[in-house]
């Protein structure tokens, strides 16, 4: 059994990920086809991990992709997560990632209407409410706001308990969860951007309307099966673990995708077992030194579950939150080694977790620069900024 070294993933990633300045691809789709897909859930990554691929990229290149070419769609996939996809993938996750949330949202919906009491038949309810919205939003040109559609719809005006006794549960609108559950359903896609490229504030439209066509998805299986053969092709080798964590589905799905690739097993450090497709099982060539900045929940950072290879566990705790979402992060030779923060006017600034030598330090210092440039005095913020974002300590 072949063994690939946490140098020779490194290397991988470097090359692969298009983070390395001499591995830089010329345009936002094949920058988003590298990773395979890109992390959505706050807008402003969407930009910031295109920047750190695409050198002389601007907002207005990744706005044209979303909304004009519409070649990146916003879909909610896996784990419940936002993600930008090439437009080709899209029928993989239909089949599969997307329609278990959808699923997973149409109980949680149903059960939550009937515990406050609004329908003992929740599933007539919801499939009136999502019926209603489907009609408001095919029959407008340019699409609805989360709030148009609230006022529009009656049953979605209220707002319903849910989780409670937790701290994260209460009463909370419905309309945004039933928005959510046909997003998955690939129903409605989140369309034009009403708000700056920082913040989230889409217009709903048909999916048909949007794309000009709705392709049928794949099955199940197919489609974790392509969406096991883009990841392996980013990320591989990866475990198991890492796979099921990146889906959030099951070891079955991630197995039967691996035997329909024909996927291969290597040999990791600590006795672990990866998988490559079967034709990247050369070594690859080392790469020049490097340095990335990289933004908060981006995919590379977001790639694997088990991160050992690239994130010191003694680091992890100031860079990654304990549900495993990372914030903004500073990379040198395929290793996070601190993070990056903006002073008061804007400046980008590194902060580092370890001694990464004159060299290392002055190649970061470039990124920050270029970065600092790049933002042009814009501030970015983040619910999901990291103790070392922070400038926290840790008990």
């Amino acid at each position: 059994m072949r063994h690939v070294t946490p140098a020779e993933r490194r290397t991988r990633l470097a090359r692969r990920h298009a983070v390395s300045p001499a591995h830089r691809v010329s345009d936002v789709v094949a920058a988003t086809r590298a990773m395979t897909v890109l992390h959505a859930t706050e807008a402003h990554t969407v930009h910031l991990s295109l920047a750190a691929r695409v050198d002389g990229l601007t907002t207005a290149d990744t706005d044209r992709a979303l909304y004009v070419d519409r070649s990146l769609v916003k879909q909610l996939a896996m784990r419940r997560t936002l993600f930008v996809f090439p437009r080709d993938l899209l029928p993989a996750t239909w089949g599969s990632a997307s329609a278990r949330v959808a699923e997973f949202e149409r109980r949680r919906i149903s059960k939550d209407v009937v515990a406050t009491g609004w329908a003992t038949d929740s599933e007539a309810w919801l499939d009136e409410a999502g019926h209603a919205v489907l009609a408001l939003v095919g029959a407008s040109d340019v699409g609805l706001g989360a709030t148009e559609i609230r006022a529009l719809v009656p049953s979605l005006a209220g707002k319903v308990s849910m989780s409670p006794g937790t701290k994260w549960g209460g009463e909370l609108p419905i309309a945004p969860r039933v928005l959510t559950w046909l997003g998955a359903r690939a129903e409605i896609v989140r369309g034009v951007n009403t708000g700056h490229w920082r913040t989230n504030r889409p217009r709903w439209v048909s999916m048909a309307d949007w794309l000009g066509e709705r392709p049928d998805p794949l099955s199940e299986d197919d489609g974790y099966a392509e969406l096991v053969r883009r990841w392996l092709g980013t990320f591989g080798p990866g475990t198991e673990t890492d796979l099921v964590w990146w889906l959030g589905s099951t070891k079955a799905a991630v197995r039967r995708a691996l035997a329909a690739l024909h996927a291969v097993e290597v040999s990791l450090d600590e006795g672990q077992t990866g998988w490559l497709l079967p034709d990247d099982l050369e070594p690859v060539p080392d790469v020049e030194p490097w340095a990335a900045l990289l933004p908060v929940l981006d995919p590379t950072t977001m790639g694997w579950k088990q991160r050992d290879f690239y994130l010191d566990p003694g680091h992890a705790p100031y860079l990654v939150d304990r549900a495993g979402n990372a914030g903004t992060t500073a990379w040198v030779d395929g290793r996070v080694v601190g993070c990056w923060v903006q002073d008061d006017d804007a400046t980008v600034r590194v902060v580092l977790r370890e001694d990464v030598g004159s060299d290392a330090l002055a190649r970061l210092e470039v990124e920050a620069e270029r970065l600092t440039g790049w933002l042009d005095g814009q501030q970015i913020n983040s619910v999901y900024k990291s103790q070392l974002m922070r400038g926290e300590r840790l008990p």
